[in-house]
This record gives C-alpha cells, sequence and structure tokens, in this order.
C-alpha cells in the first residue's frame, strides 16, 4: 500500500474514505452539540472563536469533503480520499521528524476496538527508531462520565498504547478496552509524567480525547478523526492539534493497517 493510489482504491473499498457509514444525521447533531459547547463533543478542545453551526459545516467541508449543503440533512456522509492521502502525508511527515531526533512520544485510543492495532504498529516502529513510548499512570483509576453516569475506568496500555479498561468487562474473548471521548485519562498521563520528573512526550498520538486533550494543554498532538468529531478539526484550524486524519473510525481493525504501512513508509520507518 506504498502507493497512494492503491491506498485511495482501498480508502473507498473499506468505507475509511468515500461513502463512509457514519451518517449524515450524526455528523450534523454533532455540529450543533458543538455549536451550544457540549463538553461530550467538546473532548477537551477550549475552542477560542465561536464556531456556530455554519462555521462548523465550512470547517469540515474543507477538512473532510462533507457536503456544504446545510439542506442536505440524512443519509451516510463522505469523507473525500485525496483529503486523507494529504492528511496521512502531514501525519507521517510528524512521526518522521519525532523519529529522528529520537522525541518521547504518548499513544492513545478512544476506538481500541478499531485503532488499537494502528497505534500499536506505529508505537513499535517509533520505539525501534529510538523514541522512548512513554506509558505514565499505569493502572491509574480515572472518573469517566458515560451514559450510565460516572464509571470508574482503568488506565492501561497495550503494545505501548493507552486506553481505558472498565474493571468489570474484563470477560474472557472480549476485546481490550472501552470506548471513550474523555480527554481525562491523557490529562491523568502527562500529569503524571510530569509528577515523576518527565520526561514528557514530544508527540501525543491519538484521537479523540486523547489528541485534543493533548493539544489543548499545549502538547504537538495528531491523530484521526471522523465526520461526526469536530472537534479535533476545529483545533487544528485553531494551531492546537498540529494533524488531524479524517478517517472513518469505526470500520474493522484489520483495514487500518494498510494505513499504519502507507505512513510508516512516507516517514521511512517501514519494517
Amino acid at each position: 500500500m506504498s502507493s497512494p493510489a492503491r491506498l485511495r482504491a482501498h480508502l473507498v473499498a473499506a468505507g475509511l474514505a468515500g461513502v463512509v457509514a457514519t451518517s449524515r444525521e450524526e455528523s450534523l447533531r454533532s455540529y450543533r452539540l458543538f455549536a451550544a459547547r457540549d463538553p461530550r463533543v467538546l473532548i477537551g478542545i477550549d475552542p477560542e472563536g465561536a464556531w456556530e453551526f455554519p462555521d462548523l459545516l465550512a470547517l469540515m467541508a474543507r477538512t473532510c469533503g462533507v457536503s456544504a449543503d446545510p439542506c442536505h440533512t440524512s443519509g451516510p456522509d463522505v469523507i473525500d480520499p485525496e483529503r486523507t492521502l494529504a492528511a496521512l502525508d502531514a501525519f507521517a511527515g510528524r512521526i518522521r521528524q519525532a523519529a529522528r531526533r529520537g522525541a518521547p512520544v504518548l499513544l492513545g485510543t478512544g476506538h481500541p476496538r478499531r485503532l488499537l492495532g494502528f497505534y500499536a504498529g506505529l508505537a513499535d516502529a517509533l520505539s525501534t527508531a529510538g523514541c522512548e513510548v512513554l506509558t505514565p499512570a499505569q493502572g491509574r483509576c480515572v472518573d469517566i462520565l458515560t451514559r450510565f453516569g460516572l464509571r470508574p475506568h482503568r488506565l492501561d496500555y497495550v503494545r505501548g498504547v493507552a486506553l481505558m479498561r472498565e474493571p468489570a468487562s474484563g470477560r474472557p474473548g472480549c476485546e481490550p478496552g472501552a470506548h471513550s471521548h474523555s480527554p481525562l485519562p491523557v490529562r491523568v498521563a502527562l500529569e503524571a509524567a510530569a509528577q515523576a520528573g518527565g520526561p514528557l512526550p514530544e508527540l501525543v498520538i491519538g484521537d479523540h480525547g486523547w489528541v485534543c486533550g493533548a493539544g489543548q494543554l499545549g502538547f504537538e498532538a495528531i491523530g484521526l478523526a471522523d465526520t461526526d468529531d469536530p472537534a479535533p478539526f476545529v483545533g487544528e484550524a485553531e494551531g492546537r492539534v498540529a494533524v488531524v486524519v479524517p478517517v472513518d473510525d469505526a470500520v474493522r481493525s484489520g483495514h487500518y493497517r494498510p494505513l499504519a504501512r502507507y505512513v510508516l513508509n512516507r516517514a521511512c520507518l517501514s519494517q
């Protein structure tokens, strides 16, 4: 998948870009909630601009390729694969820079069932290149707001990638980790790293609250985001998130492996 043309075909065939499973209704609802400053959708970004609904729709049209027509209110959403490829190239550039200077890195995901393998491949390659893959606050308990109220979760690391586990969910055969948008885990991890005297990450790689929470605190942050997650794109527009790759974040985990290979090839870290 080192060829952009081949990866573009894969993006569309796998539903990572092109017509995606995320619905237009979901995306528009998220834009309205962001405009209303709902913390469930801000996921760690404290926007400086007004960011009303029309502004958000225009931003997502520019960065993702969704329809800019507010009258288009139903059906599947769309991600322009050319925008995904361009963002992946920029994403790879940041990883290449971190690898060249042997920078400490922190990786975390709120989508462990889908994206753990993608980030773990990056962690393996960065570690091999001489970067310290940080694992601060291992085992720390974090109370995260869910649809059932506050629930305790445990911060864990799998192959160098941070994720949250629900203490009561360790059933045999279940995939690891809980789905979470919260920025609290990255704040806890960064605070623990600082209290321990460092090192602090020079690059944070992740999604949802991991990339938004780190970027809001001034750390260089790059990650993936779907069309119904406007916060990372607002963070990018305001200069707090370095790179956001528009991609459907809920397809089968194996479909993200070609993206990891493409990024590592572009970053000159192919294994």
